[in-house]
């Protein structure tokens, strides 16, 4: 086994992103890209609940708080690879993601031009649910894209 967990973690995160390409691909190749997007939103949905559930629960989250919260998000987004910001502000939670290794991937894959479609079915879906994970105190926005041409993307969790 490794001694550098930095390279156990290295692997890991990409063995999860290879799974996921490729599992999307296979499902596209056998209907069509429309179904394979929805049965992905669908598989993220569930995987966003799981994830929620598995930072609060390490992190000891058992609150609501934007602060709580942040805190998950950001191991969330760390885990992931992104290279992002995360700040609590009066109106809830503020996330700046200044580079995605999802949208890096579908660059290296040649299939950007479907990164707008995809980012807008699978980030607003883990929004979502990551806001019904923290008691559904939060609405999810998703004012900027990068895979929509923005420089960064920026993902707002306001309380309600």
């Amino acid at each position: 086994m490794p001694a550098d967990e930095g390279i156990l973690v290295q692997y890991l995160r990409r063995s999860y992103q290879a799974v996921d390409g490729l599992w999307f691909m296979q499902a596209e190749n056998a209907t069509d890209f429309d179904t394979a997007l929805e049965v992905d939103r669908r598989v993220w949905e569930i995987a966003a609940k799981i994830q929620a559930r598995e930072a609060r629960r390490l992190l000891k989250c058992e609150g609501t708080t934007p602060q709580e919260l942040e805190r998950c998000l950001a191991l969330k987004f760390a885990a992931d690879g992104h290279d992002c910001e995360s700040r609590v502000d009066a109106e809830g939670v503020r996330v700046l993601i200044h580079r995605c290794p999802w949208q890096q991937l579908l660059e290296k894959s040649k299939r950007l031009h479907l990164a707008e479609r995809i980012a807008h079915a699978i980030c607003h879906t883990e929004g979502r649910v990551w806001c019904e994970e923290f008691g559904g105190a939060y609405a999810f926005e998703m004012p900027a894209m990068i895979c929509a041409g923005a420089e960064q993307c920026e993902m707002r969790f306001r309380r309600k």
